[in-house]
């Protein structure tokens, strides 16, 4: 009998994917961000690829060691786009590095705008005369006009036309293809105009030099205000201090003649620093010295200041108000809650909303549909449309007024065709998503409302559905004990303590601080055992003790009669068996939180059904649903840890968009599982890092404030890519000259380009609008 060969097993060896950050320069457009994303994702080994236009950030994806950062920075840069690496550098260099170059781009678009105005003030002074009926001499002098519109080209137009002429060449075309093709076709015209004038051509030499004095005014506009929207993470970063004041253990003194300055990012987890008042935390850590108050309000956005004194935790960036203090460091560098902050900010002003993937596959093909459409437009007018509409030939645009006199089919098609070239705007549709988010995530932050990315706020507008874990969320998540019930309270209370030293979790500390209050002394105990969610057991006295709720002491077959169940109406019950046998049962009970009823009612008001989900029993959840005002139908009470998820699942099964809120590791999952997380900061590690959206601060009301800044925020973002499509469909048939055969209305290409400048300013101007809405 042949045995047959085991099959070959396989290993596989799996690593979490990396990710590298590239500071990207030259991005003019979405057509530019699609361009770059395009690239990236060429490269063998990349997953994935975002790329921000607003902060100029491209973050990638890729195979853990098989991407080298150099080579892709290398790539953008052979390709139009120079990029740097980001690399482990703190972030305060790296900003410092970032205002530097904005600093940079800033001066040379002033420079550029002064020499662009210049040159439209004199080409408009030169054509009063076509207005007043007298020639002024030299401004009104045709020659004059070629040499300021040769000026505009060479000096202020420069960088748009090399700009676009490249990325034509690298089958990449961005905005400064469409304006530099438009600028120097009507250049173009007018040279040959000026130099055959038997042709009869008219010369337009005032529109390159209007073209390019409008795009780069919009431009340094945009410019600016793109640079205030990403202005709060830069304000966050710089809250960073860049010395510490390191000094020995203390003693009580508070010696500042000991201490020795050095550099914040070289501080160590467990060494002293004295921070005197005045100056912002270094670093986290633990108050080791000394009494104080604290400025938290760039972590939280409270103003009134916190005490703090020995013991207790301080965070980096907030600010010592009151004395010196000694405090041990327990975070440092990218550990700390600022920096952690920072890093949470900037990767949400990279997420995008799914709602921009239309804008992104329009971009992908804008600028070519652009010049198809500019040329049919030319090639519609001069065979067909002057043939048609002979009329049309008795008018003509000036400087975007309408004069009377005769052209030629010719250079009516050829301003028609540079106008839609030159009122297309791809930068609009690039912008209408990250400056939103940019600016939507920045209040945020500034307000202790953290929210991981674009994606997150779409799906928080689609929410019908808040649930809130009951203990610590909508509770204090301080119990008290308020019932003991057993024939033995004072050795009820004894085993339960005992028993529950072995844990960690409200409702035994509560049992221990019962125990403390009445000088009850603990048992000898070994053997400990948690279930979580469930109970705890141990041996106590040489006798198996157990404390936990109902299902903890049916597991063990321990009977426990129904009158015994509901024994404490609205109360939480834990039980104690010794033994096997049931020996009584503590009472506790956690109050609800000051703005618990306020924030379901807003919720309630805001068009959300709020539920409440629990592990308790059933009639501690009713007691507290009837505080909050909710109906049976919305508590899901007796729900196990690992049963959390599910009941949220359920929930989406039957189509309900749900947002969790919770503060606990019992609550990770859920929140996982939710449309939309929501973790309370407060509230463990693990929470937090699950959450869609991290409050800050231990404020209820901060789920109602969050889930208006995303609203908000989404629907900015709604408003600008609705502006940024209906701009283009009704600007560009407009430039075409739709209205032309029966109104007589055309755009001249300076107007044109005033409108195209205009109207990525009106986007970006839009959403920092944001800022006085949660001012």
């Amino acid at each position: 009998m042949q045995v047959a060969p085991k099959p070959e097993t396989t290993t596989i060896n799996y690593s979490p994917p990396e990710t590298i950050t590239l500071d990207v320069s030259g991005m003019k457009c979405a057509g530019c961000v699609k361009a770059v994303e395009r690239q990236l994702t060429q490269q063998t080994g990349v997953i994935s690829a975002r790329v921000n236009l607003a902060t100029e950030v491209a973050t990638v994806e890729c195979q853990t060691n098989q991407i080298d950062p150099n080579t892709l920075a290398q790539k953008l840069t052979d390709n139009g786009f120079p990029t740097q690496p980001r690399l482990d550098t703190s972030e305060t260099d790296a900003a410092n590095k970032q205002s530097e170059r904005h600093r940079q781009e800033i001066k040379q678009q002033i420079w550029r705008i002064a020499i662009a105005s210049l040159l439209l003030i004199l080409s408009g002074v030169g054509h009063l005369g076509h207005f007043i009926g007298v020639e002024i001499p030299i401004l009104g002098n045709i020659w004059f006009h070629a040499v300021l519109a040769t000026v505009a080209l060479l000096l202020p137009g420069r960088e748009i036309i090399i700009d676009g002429a490249r990325s034509l060449l690298r089958n990449a075309p961005n905005m400064n293809t469409l304006v530099g093709l438009g600028a120097v076709t009507a250049y173009t015209a007018s040279i040959v105009a000026l130099l055959f004038p038997q042709l009869g051509w008219e010369c337009f030499f005032d529109e390159p030099v209007m073209i390019l004095g409008f795009i780069l005014l919009g431009k340094t506009l945009e410019q600016q205000a793109r640079y205030r929207a990403a202005s709060t993470l830069q304000s966050l970063i710089a809250l960073q201090p860049a010395t510490a004041r390191l000094v020995p253990p203390p003693n009580g003194n508070n010696n500042s003649s000991e201490s020795v300055e050095i550099p914040a990012s070289r501080v160590k987890v467990g060494e002293y620093l004295q921070v005197l008042p005045g100056e912002k935390f270094p670093v986290d850590g633990e108050i080791c010295d000394g009494k104080t108050t604290v400025d938290e309000s760039m972590l939280t956005g409270e103003s009134i200041p916190v005490v703090k004194e020995f013991g207790t935790n301080v965070a980096a960036g907030t600010i010592n108000k009151s004395s010196a203090i000694v405090i041990e460091a327990t975070r440092t560098g990218s550990e700390t809650t600022l920096a952690q902050i920072v890093k949470l900010v900037e990767t949400a002003q990279t997420r995008k909303a799914p709602i921009q993937n239309l804008a992104d596959t329009v971009a992908g093909y804008f600028t070519y549909g652009v010049m198809t459409i500019a040329s049919i437009t030319f090639l519609f007018w001069y065979f067909v449309g002057t043939n048609i509409w002979s009329h049309v030939l008795q008018t003509s645009t000036h400087e975007g007024m309408m004069m009377s006199h005769s052209t030629s089919p010719l250079l009516l098609s050829l301003k028609l065709a540079i106008a839609v070239l030159v009122i297309a705007c791809p930068c609009a549709l690039g912008l209408a998503t990250p400056t939103a988010i940019l600016v939507g995530s920045g209040v945020g932050a500034q307000r202790g409302l953290l929210i991981k990315g674009g994606d997150i706020l779409e799906k928080v507008h689609e929410l019908d559905t808040v649930v809130f874990d009951k203990t610590g969320t909508l509770t204090t998540g301080h119990p008290t004990v308020t019932d003991l019930v057993g024939d033995n309270p004072e050795w009820l209370l004894q085993v339960a303590a005992t028993v529950e030293s072995g844990a960690s979790h409200p409702l035994a500390e509560a049992i221990l601080q019962k125990a403390e209050e009445e000088n009850v002394a603990l048992l000898p105990a070994t053997d400990f055992y948690t279930e979580p969610g469930l109970g705890i057991s141990a041996v106590v006295d040489g006798k198996v003790a157990l404390v936990g709720n109902w299902e903890w002491l049916n597991k063990h077959q321990v009977i426990v009669e129904q009158e015994n169940i509901s024994t404490l109406t609205g109360k939480t019950a834990v039980y104690v068996a010794v033994d096997g046998v049931l020996v009584g049962i503590i009472g506790v009970s956690d109050v609800l939180r000051n703005d618990a009823q306020v924030t379901v009612k807003r919720l309630q008001n805001m068009g959300l059904r709020v539920m409440l989900l629990t592990g308790d029993r059933s009639s501690v959840a009713e007691t507290i649903a009837q505080q909050l005002g909710l109906t049976t139908e919305d508590v899901l009470a007796e729900v196990p840890p690992e049963g959390k998820a599910q009941a949220i699942a359920t929930l989406q099964s039957k189509g309900e968009k749900v947002g969790m809120v919770g503060d606990g590791i019992n609550d990770a999952p859920a929140l996982a599982q939710a449309n939309v997380g929501i973790g309370m900061q407060a509230g463990t590690d693990v929470a937090v890092e699950t959450a869609d959206i991290v409050l800050m601060q231990d404020k209820l009301m901060d789920v109602v404030e969050s889930i208006k800044l995303s609203r908000t925020t989404f629907n900015k973002i709604r408003q600008n890519l609705f502006w940024a499509f209906a701009y283009n469909i009704v600007g560009i048939p407009v430039a075409a000259g739709v209205l032309l055969p029966s109104l007589g209305i055309i755009l001249s290409p300076s107007a044109a380009g005033a409108l195209m400048a205009f109207s990525s300013v009106s986007v970006v101007t839009n959403s920092l609008l944001l800022r006085s809405t949660f001012r």
